[in-house]
């Protein structure tokens, strides 16, 4: 479990949330080159908010609203093209708060 100051508060909470199912995670662990120059050289990256060794998957989290996710689902889309056996998934605003919804019925 690392311990990392998050870009949003929403990663935090899911980091909460990984360590309360005591689930092993990282937090940015790695940066992928998605689009390169005509020289082969990369100029654009994409780094998914969290690694899950145990699942060997990677989590990026978006609160953007809908409208805003092309430019995410663009990379995502990159990056499976260009990395295929990397597993991603994208939880959206939508996802997080079913999420916590849930957790919050709950408890």
């Amino acid at each position: 479990m690392s311990r990392a100051p998050f870009a949003h508060t929403s990663e935090a909470e899911l980091a909460r949330l990984f360590d309360f199912y005591h689930v092993d995670w990282q937090y940015e662990p790695r940066t992928f080159p998605i689009v390169w120059n005509q020289q082969g050289r990369p100029v654009e990256f994409f780094t998914p908010d969290f690694y899950l060794p145990e699942y060997d998957v990677y989590i990026e989290v978006t609160v953007a609203k809908p409208v805003r996710n092309s430019r995410k689902n663009r990379k995502l889309r990159l990056l499976r093209s260009h990395h295929p056996r990397v597993n991603v998934k994208l939880f959206t605003r939508r996802d997080v708060e079913r999420v916590f919804s849930r957790l919050k019925r709950a408890s």
